[in-house]
C-alpha cells in the first residue's frame, strides 16, 4: 500500500509504526518521493511536507525551521532508550525564544553524567551536571529551563548568537538576570564559561528583536556610544509620539531604528496590509524629524556588511573610528 490514507494518525511515526499498518520500506520510500511523507529525523516521519510552498519572508522561513525542529525533537525523544533532557538550541525552540544563525540540523539532549557525550547524524547528546532546578517540562517533554538553556548556548555559540538568545530569554520568558548568573556560577570551570559570562553581563531584555540584539553587539564592538534602548519620545505637548529602538542624547539627539520583517509583523493589526505599516512608519519618522531628531535606519543587510552603517552613525554622533 502506498496511499497516505494508511498512515496511523498525525505522527510522528516510527518506521515500525508504518510497518505495522502494512507499509514496507519500498512503500515508505515511495511516499517520501511523492511528498506525502517526510523524514524529520532518523527513522521518524510525519505526513506531507512541512513547508509545501516557498517562505514569503525571513520570519516565515524561521518559523518553518523551528516547526520542523519541534517535530524532530518529538521524533528523537520518542525513540530514546534512556531518559534525557532536551537542551541547547532544541530547548530554546521549545521555549519559543528568538534565535539567530544557530543550526537546527541536530536535536540537542543532555544527560546528567560525567561522560558519554556523542554526536550523530541527527542527535547531539551532551553529558553534563543537570540539577533538578535546571529542568522543566513542556508538553510532557523534559527541557532545560530558559536560564540554563541561555547559558548552555552562550558557552557553545558565538558571542553574537549568545547575546541574541540571552536578550530574548530576559524579554520573552520572564527570566531575570540573577537566574542567568546563578546558572553561570554553577557552570564554573566548564568549557566556554568565560564567553558565557561576557554574554550574561552584556544581555539586556529591552532589545526587542534579534536584529536589535545584533545591533547592540555591533555598536559595542566598534566603540560607539552606548544608546538608551526603547526610549519613549513625546512631543512638546507631552503626547506620546514613539518608542524608538535606540536613542543617543546630545545637542541634536540621534534615533536609531532597526527595520526587519519581524518589526513590521509586530505592528500589523488584524486586516492590515504590510504596505499600510510602511506608510505608518514613514509618518512616525516624519514626526520624529519634526521634533528635531536625527533618524538613522538600518536593515539585516546593513548588519551583514556594516561599514556604511557605522560611518553614517559616526557622522551623526560626531565620533571617529577608534
Amino acid at each position: 500500500m502506498t496511499s497516505s490514507d494508511a498512515l496511523p494518525g498525525l505522527g510522528p511515526f516510527r518506521r515500525a509504526d508504518l510497518h505495522a499498518v502494512g507499509l514496507g520500506d519500498p512503500a515508505i520510500r515511495a511516499l517520501v518521493r511523492a511528498g506525502r511523507l517526510q523524514a524529520v529525523c532518523r527513522g521518524m516521519y510525519v505526513p506531507g511536507p512541512v513547508a509545501p510552498t516557498p517562505a514569503r519572508s525571513r520570519a516565515e522561513h524561521v518559523e518553518r525551521l523551528t516547526a520542523r525542529h519541534v517535530l524532530a525533537i518529538r521524533g528523537v525523544v520518542a525513540r530514546l532508550d534512556a531518559p534525557a533532557v532536551v537542551s541547547h538550541v532544541s530547548a530554546a525552540v521549545l521555549h519559543a525564544v528568538d534565535l539567530w544563525d544557530l543550526p537546527f540540523d541536530r536535536v540537542h539532549l543532555t544527560r546528567d553524567r560525567p561522560s558519554g557525550a556523542r554526536r550523530g547524524h541527527d542527535l547531539h547528546l551532551h553529558a553534563a551536571p543537570l540539577p533538578p532546578g535546571d529542568v522543566t517540562v513542556i508538553r510532557g517533554i523534559p527541557v532545560t529551563t530558559p536560564a540554563r538553556t541561555a547559558v548552555d548556548i552562550a558557552r557553545a555559540a558565538t558571542f553574537d548568537q549568545g547575546v541574541v538568545v540571552a536578550d530574548a530569554t530576559l524579554r520573552q520568558t520572564g527570566t531575570k538576570r540573577p537566574a542567568l548568573e546563578e546558572v553561570l556560577r554553577a557552570s564554573a570551570g566548564r568549557h566556554g564559561v568565560t564567553r558565557a559570562a561576557r554574554v550574561v553581563a552584556f544581555a539586556d531584555g529591552r532589545a526587542a528583536s534579534p536584529g536589535e540584539s545584533r545591533s547592540r553587539v555591533l555598536f559595542a564592538r566598534n566603540h560607539l556610544p552606548v544608546p538608551v534602548l526603547q526610549r519613549e519620545v513625546r512631543d512638546r505637548d507631552g503626547m506620546h509620539v514613539a518608542t524608538v529602538d535606540f536613542w543617543w542624547g546630545g545637542r541634536r539627539p540621534v534615533v536609531g531604528e532597526f527595520d526587519g520583517e519581524v518589526e513590521y509583523g509586530r505592528l500589523l493589526r488584524p486586516g492590515q496590509d504590510p504596505g499600510d505599516v510602511v506608510v505608518q512608519e514613514k509618518i512616525r519618522e516624519d514626526h520624529l524629524r519634526e521634533l528635531g531628531l536625527d533618524v538613522v535606519r538600518w536593515t539585516w543587510q546593513d548588519l551583514a556588511d556594516p561599514q556604511h552603517l557605522l560611518a553614517r552613525l559616526r557622522r551623526r554622533l560626531g565620533t571617529h573610528n577608534t
